[in-house]
């Protein structure tokens, strides 16, 4: 898993050279097509990549977009006749799950135009697309994804900053080799001692940050074996707020954007509440955690892809301080094969 995720960085960057004019291509053809909404079609970390598809395309792009349930295709075949014409962007890293492989297809019946962003080239699910986006991660044998889900991440940021013809985004894209470098060597240790220990956990995130920390409380599930749910810093003030109390600890990825608002007075609730709080952000928004960690200065679509980036490091280090194997989590397979 360290090594794998350690890739992360070069992989991208060459993710970013190699499919510049496949990118532009995908989205002359899909903004051609005026789709009046988008959907998303993945399970697992690919999933949280979903979230963060529909955050930049709704954002950046004006583009509603829903996640498509694999059940609805693969198992109830009711996939709507509305998706005629309408962008499916299936994610995977394998391209082999036989339920996103029907989900998918079932779409296609539709009419709906298939964007798969694959690992694996010579997958079904990549035979099968109107629209490949190759990942372009290399192999990855870890059960738990990184580098693929780093890679995804991009591809996506790629596709909206091209949709969008955002030429500081696809600057920021340019030099995202140097940002996740940083974001690699960065010493998140000090969040080991509170979470060495802790049986469960809140992740928290916002805007562009919530789909990672939906990523970092799988993590901590799977490799670490710690019980995690991920909420928006918002709408955990709407209930879950109630479980936390003295000792418990709180992860915070903090967005750089507009999703900012309210932050500190969140944290201020958590703590006055005897939390310990360990965050990652502007210092202006996170000065009042009990543990800050150290970031990157980065455009505020590619800092997220560096937090998760640095949270890898993190939770292989705390999953062998728990004295788990991070490569080998128990029960759990590379592919996973639902229907």
């Amino acid at each position: 898993m360290r090594r794998e995720a350690a890739e992360a960085a070069e992989r991208a960057a060459r993710q970013v050279r190699d499919n510049r004019d496949t990118v532009r291509a995908a989205v002359e053809r899909l903004r051609a097509a005026r789709p009046p909404f988008a959907a998303t079609l993945a399970r697992g970390s690919s999933d949280h990549a979903a979230s963060f598809a529909k955050f930049l395309f709704e954002t950046r792009l004006g583009l509603p977009t829903l996640s498509h349930a694999p059940s609805t295709g693969a198992l109830y075949h009711a996939t709507s006749p509305a998706f005629a014409g309408v962008p499916l962007v299936a994610i995977s890293q394998s391209g082999r799950s036989p339920d996103l492989l029907s989900a998918a297809e079932d779409a296609r019946s539709k009419g709906a135009v298939l964007v798969a962003l694959v690992n694996d080239t010579a997958s079904p699910l990549a035979g099968m697309a109107d629209v490949l986006i190759p990942l372009g991660a290399g192999p990855e044998t870890s059960v738990a994804a990184t580098k693929s889900f780093v890679a995804s991440l991009v591809a996506l940021t790629q596709i909206a900053a091209e949709w969008s013809d955002d030429d500081t985004l696809r600057g920021a894209l340019d030099g995202i080799e140097d940002v996740l470098d940083a974001a690699w060597r960065q010493d998140w240790s000090q969040a080991l001692a509170p979470l060495t220990e802790a049986p469960r956990l809140f992740v928290l995130g916002r805007g562009p940050t919530l789909p990672i920390a939906g990523e970092a409380a799988l993590k901590f599930k799977e490799v670490a074996g710690i019980h995690a749910e991920a909420f928006s810093s918002a709408e955990v003030a709407h209930g879950p707020m109630t479980l936390v109390g003295p000792g418990d600890p709180v992860l915070i990825f903090a967005p750089r954007d507009v999703a900012r608002t309210g932050l500190s007075e969140r944290i201020a609730d958590f703590t006055g509440r005897g939390a310990v709080i360990i965050a990652n952000g502007l210092a202006e928004d996170v000065g009042g955690a009990s543990i800050v960690l150290p970031g990157c200065d980065a455009h505020p679509v590619i800092a997220p892809i560096a937090q998760i980036l640095s949270f890898y490091r993190l939770v292989e280090a705390l999953a062998l301080a728990r004295g788990r194997d991070p490569d080998h989590p128990p029960h759990l397979r590379k592919v996973t094969r639902t229907l």
